[in-house]
């Protein structure tokens, strides 16, 4: 647990530290001033995609796992399935602990607001989602062909995320730690459990 809060201080010290207010301010007005209708569409579909994701990957692997009883399947569940919650924990702990307001709040003029957002902003629930799913895939399943489109989905969810008006970068980056270090401690655990 220790080495968890000092991986959580140390992603908020970096997320503070690269980005400023003025330029985590600069970076998504930029991001967010390029919407387009059809953009908007596009970004939407890929931010929308985290909740079914979460929920289709993990219950997919437990299926194919009851079929076929194999061990090593359900071991995979337990990873990616534990690592989501974890990642789910800490996000929801850090929202309340930080209370930062979402972006089209605080700069109103500025920034705009083209998809559904809770009240708090820092991490960001989607990025950390998709970093988890993504990354607990990857070591789940390390072949090229499931890396590279598993971290592409989740990256575009955090620019999503921006572009859409409702974090800002700061609060993607952290997302983005958060859920790919909960996912590589579950790994981890889980290999040392099974020994």
């Amino acid at each position: 647990m220790g080495k968890i809060l000092f991986l959580l201080l140390i992603s908020y010290s970096a997320g503070t530290s690269c980005f400023s207010q003025n330029l985590d301010f600069t970076l998504l007005k930029s991001i967010n001033n390029a919407y387009t209708e059809t953009g908007g569409k596009i970004q939407s579909t890929f931010s929308n995609s985290v909740t079914p994701l979460m929920i289709g990957v993990p219950a997919g692997i437990l299926a194919y796992t009851l079929f076929k009883k194999d061990s090593i399947s359900r071991q995979k569940f337990y990873t990616i399935a534990s690592s989501e919650l974890f990642a789910g924990i800490i996000t929801t702990s850090l929202k309340f602990a930080f209370h930062r307001d979402r972006p089209f709040k605080t700069y109103p003029n500025d920034i705009f607001k083209h998809s559904s957002a809770g009240s708090l902003s820092f991490p960001s629930g989607h990025t950390s989602a998709a970093f988890s799913l993504a990354t607990s895939v990857s070591l789940a399943f390390p072949k090229w062909y499931v890396i590279a489109p598993s971290m592409l989905w989740a990256g575009t969810v955090g620019y999503s995320r921006m572009y859409l008006g409702v974090h800002y970068p700061s609060d993607v980056l952290v997302g983005a730690v958060i859920g790919a270090g909960t996912s590589y401690l579950c790994y981890k655990a889980n290999k040392w459990l099974r020994r």
